[in-house]
């Protein structure tokens, strides 16, 4: 599992457990995030913090999530970026397909 999940103030945080987001875990990531749909997740923040660097491939199974969760009428929110991780999701404007948060406590108090 690429994912470690808990809850906190009714959002699901999903910590991705790699330090390297590529192509070896993206199809794993996507399909684990599509089961947390699944079971009726109306509210997720993928938390980046262990992670130092992301692939295009990993981007676009985070892409492909949140197509499937609008279409499921949930919420994908990113937290926990680093500077280089930042800055590549405001390079290819990732930042304004998802909301980010400087860290998960500030996503799930959001959500509260």
């Amino acid at each position: 599992m690429i994912l470690r999940t808990n809850t906190q103030n009714n959002a699901l945080i999903a910590d991705i457990q790699v330090k390297e987001a590529n192509l070896t875990v993206s199809d794993s990531f996507k399909d684990e995030m599509t089961k947390l749909i699944d079971h009726g997740n109306k509210y997720i923040i993928v938390n980046f913090e262990q992670v130092i660097y992301v692939d295009s491939s990993f981007l676009g199974a985070l892409v492909s999530s949140l197509k499937y969760a609008i279409a499921n009428k949930a919420e994908i929110v990113v937290a926990g970026l680093n500077k280089d991780v930042a800055g590549l999701f405001q390079l290819i404007r990732l930042d304004k397909a998802f909301m980010i948060y400087g860290s998960v406590a500030d996503a799930a108090e959001r959500k509260s």
